[in-house]
């Protein structure tokens, strides 16, 4: 079976919403998408790997903020070096305090209670608050400033 893989234009800053869009799609009637593709760091653009240029069109239909499929199809060489950078080993541990990075709880010192490696995700608990609030916050958005000593993870 030849594939194709085709650059579909979302709105900028959508297109979490687009993929979540189509996989939810595509698990009540699976079509002819094989993959979807959010290369990270790229805005506006997410591709999909299909088993023709009809199947993907139809399957696009009333997909919120999808803003149609690229005329040309893409050759794989030109997003391959987009797939090969996979996930990043996040060196973040149970019971390492953390500083806040972004969100609304920027420069506030948490500590971390556990990890989801597979979410890229988070829990920590505030210092400084007076009741411990688990609040859940992606990798990125934290730095370790202090390693505990034992890392039972």
């Amino acid at each position: 079976m030849e594939t194709h893989i085709f650059g579909l234009r979302t709105a900028a800053n959508r297109e979490d919403q687009v993929v979540d869009y189509l996989i939810s799609k595509l698990k009540k009637t699976p079509k002819s998408i094989l993959a979807v593709i959010r290369p990270h760091g790229m805005r506006g653009y997410i591709f999909i790997e299909a088993t023709g240029r009809e199947d993907a069109e139809a399957m696009l239909q009333g997909v919120p903020y999808s803003r149609g499929l690229l005329p040309a199809e893409i050759p794989y060489q030109e997003i391959e070096h987009m797939l090969e950078q996979v996930k990043v080993e996040m060196n973040i541990h149970k019971n390492d305090i953390v500083e806040l990075i972004s969100g609304p709880f920027k420069r506030e010192n948490a500590k971390v209670m556990r990890v989801n490696k597979q979410k890229e995700e988070i829990v920590v608990e505030l210092l400084e608050s007076a009741v411990p609030i688990p609040i859940t916050v992606k990798m990125d958005a934290v730095k370790v400033i202090r390693r505990e000593g034992s890392s039972d993870e």
